[in-house]
């Protein structure tokens, strides 16, 4: 097969990837995958690499990516499957990911219904008595140093009262890369509670829970995660058992 083919088959077993991710997706403002092979390996069913790179991907639960990058192994496909325009795996790969989320992403994700719903009636103590509180309104800094703020209105609904939260946490990687924990550092604000402290900062857990980041067919394990100023920045370790197609 001549060069100009080889090109031709990468460039379309690509697209065909591409469009299978979007598919995935809410929104993406950008999308490219590169697949390097050469005629031979293919008609063997050997693939290079697969580079996927994404911006501004809006995932579920309204969490929207500023960037990902997905970086595989050797892939092994089938190479009949390939003829026909469909990527399919052999045997599962490994690959190294990266995601990007913004400040802004995160207080996008924080203010949705779904994550609002979560912070509305909670029932906890104060002083001995039992009180209903509701999160009005949350949002998140990232002021650098692996450093997680949150700053919240909060209405406690007898007597009726509205109270302000400042509380700080870091981030630690658990679990053998199964689970994110955030280490409450500080918190101050009158009438406010570990119980209050905890629930805000759960639903900061559930918006990096990692399955948040799954395409079919993936599955990941933290490795790290950074919190740097004005962003999170994620890395992943991807085993990939089919790579979405149409």
């Amino acid at each position: 097969m001549a060069e100009g083919n080889a090109d031709l088959g990468e460039k379309a077993l690509s697209k065909v990837v591409e469009v299978g991710l979007s598919s995935q997706l809410d929104h993406a403002e950008a999308m490219d995958v590169d697949i390097r092979t050469d005629p031979g390996k293919l008609m063997q069913g050997n693939v290079d690499s697969v580079a996927i790179v994404g911006k501004g991907l809006v995932m579920k639960r309204d969490l929207r990516l500023e960037t990902l990058e997905i970086n595989t192994d050797q892939v092994s496909i089938n190479p009949l499957h390939a003829v026909l325009g469909n990527v399919e795996l052999t045997h599962p790969t490994n690959a190294e990911a990266r995601f990007v989320l913004l400040e802004s992403d995160m207080n996008r994700a924080f203010s949705s219904d779904y994550i609002r719903a979560k912070l509305r009636g909670l029932k906890m103590q104060l002083e001995g008595k039992p009180v209903t509180m509701s999160v009005e309104k949350a949002e998140i800094e990232l002021p650098g140093d692996n450093q997680i703020i949150v700053n919240a209105d909060f209405l406690l609904l007898e007597p009726g009262e509205n109270k302000k939260l400042v509380a700080t946490a870091v981030p630690r990687v658990e679990e053998d890369g199964q689970c994110i924990v955030l280490e409450i550092l500080s918190a101050e604000g009158q009438d406010v509670t570990q119980e209050l402290i905890t629930a805000i900062f759960e639903q900061v857990t559930h918006l990096l829970d990692l399955r948040n980041f799954d395409l079919s067919g993936t599955s990941m394990k933290l490795q790290t995660l950074e919190a740097q100023k004005d962003k999170l920045v994620i890395h992943a370790l991807t085993e990939i058992v089919q790579i979405p197609s149409v």
